[in-house]
């Protein structure tokens, strides 16, 4: 298969190169320049192309894309615990008072 073929990436992919073309073509970056980053970001989230594998529909790992969970909580954890946060005192309040 020569460099640049896309016949073994899936519609999906393809929509997807596209969607992300677009986006840097707002940005102002070149067309060429845009397509050659949408592929790159497919083939980094899916391995490349997904047609006629015996592995096809596998796990490709975890992308960035995919990742979005783990970063949660990390500005919150970085708090000292001794200053609670506004809504945390007026729930610590609302409890206390809703107690009896």
């Amino acid at each position: 298969m020569p460099r640049g073929d896309k016949s073994k990436y899936t519609d999906k992919q393809e929509r997807t190169a596209d969607h992300i073309a677009e986006s840097y073509e707002q940005k102002g970056v070149s067309e060429q320049e845009a397509e050659r980053r949408a592929w790159a970001t497919v083939n980094k989230h899916d391995g490349g192309g997904k047609k006629s594998r015996a592995s096809r529909g596998a796990h490709t790992g975890h992308p960035a894309a995919h990742r979005g969970g783990r970063k949660g909580g990390e500005a919150a954890a970085a708090r000292p615990a001794a200053t609670p946060s506004a809504s945390a005192r007026k729930a610590a309040a609302t409890r206390k008072r809703n107690a009896h």
